[in-house]
Formats: C-alpha cells, sequence, structure tokens
C-alpha cells in the first residue's frame, strides 16, 4: 500500500472483544447512507471485522458469520505459559472463510494494529499472513498466548493504540473513528479470566477527548456499556446498538 497515496475515507474500528458486532451495524448505517470505507484501520474486534469486509463481504454477511463465533468455539485452555488460552481455533475459522491468505491481497486495505511484545511498540501491518496477524490483533495479554509471526511474538495491538486512527491520518482526506468500548460499572468479578479482561479494558481505554480531536466523525455507542466484553449471546442486540446510533446521527464529509 502506497503510503503517499490519498484515500477519500478511513474507518478505524476499535477493539472491545464481543461489542465488536457493533461495528458490523455501524458499517452497515453507513454503508445506506452511501459512506463506504476506500481503507480500514483495525485492532482486536476490529481487526476481525475489518477482515471480513475488506475481503468482500457486507456487514451483514460478516455478521452471519461472526455471530457464529461464540467464546468456547474460538477458544481452548492452554497450558498456560504465555497464555490461559489458545486462540489457534479463531485462526481455522477465519481460514475457512476467507479464502485471501495475505493481508496485502485484500479487496479493501487493511491496516492492522498489533503490539510487538518483545520490543514493546505497536506495529501498523499492511502486508503478511492475514490469519497470523489478525489472531495476534485480538490476543488480549495473559488470557490469550502471543502470536509468533516472522519469529516476533505480538499479542493484541489495543495496549498501546486500542482505536487506531494514527495510520490512518496521512493517507485519507477524512477518518472515521469507532470505539466499542465505553466503560461498565460492574457489580463483581468472579473468575481469573474476568479480572484479566476488566483489567485489559481499563488500561486500553484512556479519555477519548485526544482521539475525537483527530476524527473527522467519532463513533462510540454508550448503550455498549451494558455488554461484557467476552459475552457473545447478544449478537443482535449489539450489532443493532450500533446501527441504530449511526442512524440516528447527523454525518457530514
Amino acid at each position: 500500500m502506497s503510503k503517499s497515496k490519498k484515500y477519500k475515507i478511513g474507518i478505524a474500528l476499535g477493539g472491545g472483544g464481543a461489542r465488536g458486532f457493533a461495528h458490523l451495524g455501524v458499517l452497515q448505517a453507513l454503508e445506506e447512507r452511501g459512506i463506504k470505507p476506500d481503507v480500514i484501520s483495525g485492532v482486536s474486534a476490529g481487526a476481525i471485522a475489518g477482515a471480513f469486509i475488506a475481503s468482500g463481504h457486507s456487514p451483514k454477511e460478516a455478521f452471519d458469520i461472526i455471530k457464529e463465533y461464540r467464546f468456547t468455539a474460538i477458544s481452548e485452555l492452554n497450558i498456560p505459559k504465555t497464555g490461559l488460552l489458545s486462540s489457534a481455533k479463531m485462526k481455522s475459522r477465519m481460514l475457512k472463510k476467507i479464502p485471501i491468505k495475505k493481508l496485502e491481497d485484500l479487496q479493501i486495505p487493511l491496516i492492522v494494529c498489533v503490539s510487538n511484545m518483545l520490543e514493546g511498540k505497536p506495529e501498523y501491518l499492511t502486508e503478511g499472513p492475514l490469519a497470523d496477524i489478525v489472531q495476534a490483533s485480538a490476543s488480549i495479554p495473559v488470557l490469550f498466548s502471543p502470536v509468533e509471526i516472522n519469529g516476533k511474538l505480538y499479542s493484541d495491538g489495543g495496549i498501546f493504540d486500542n482505536v487506531p486512527v494514527k495510520p490512518l491520518k496521512k493517507i485519507c482526506k477524512k477518518v472515521i473513528g469507532v470505539s466499542i468500548s465505553p466503560i461498565q460499572q460492574i457489580d463483581s468479578l468472579n473468575n481469573l479470566i474476568q479480572v484479566t479482561t476488566r483489567m485489559f479494558q481499563l488500561a486500553v481505554n484512556p479519555g477519548n477527548g485526544a482521539l475525537k480531536r483527530k476524527c473527522d466523525i467519532f463513533i462510540e455507542p454508550t448503550e455498549l456499556c451494558n455488554y461484557d466484553i467476552m459475552d457473545t449471546k447478544h449478537a443482535q442486540e449489539i450489532f443493532d446498538i450500533g446501527y441504530d446510533y449511526v442512524k440516528k446521527m447527523e454525518i457530514e464529509l
């Protein structure tokens, strides 16, 4: 992807676990207004949604596929050396649904944010093995093992950048940022997985003031705070929240 090329519209899709269904509702509502991304950046759940859209699926098609991804269907217990769970099953499911193997061969350019765990920095990848890169971007540290790519270990890019607007600013005329991580109040923490995901959620969500200023349009459906980031049982409700939120917005590009 040429760094000097200017795209008209870039959309940054943020991390937020199961709330990622809202991305597809947002994209569906935008599409109905004639707004489609010329380039996408994504992290974690946003990378998963972005991969399906960039490979040619419509938002509704992507939703119908991803809603079948129950948490237990995309993870399995792991010998706890580098993570409690393995996300290899998620990778295998993606390989069955997206025939494109390389990130650089997608129909729509996709930039995936990952965290280089050994060097301690974010990387914004535009080429390489698609399924491995998306798996890495969605691997919450401690909960999921890092993913090795070309001898480097990568984890969830949200550690450094949970709504990856940065790589779009230099190449897009207009940037839309989509955050799906408003913080919810909870009553209890009952197991290590809940503690880990809560800790991660709190760590990656600083104030959005600066982020909003970087976007021409900033979308954050606040009602998503009522849904746990690991709860995949409410896919349709979460999709509808994203869809309805955008339908009510006044948008000019």
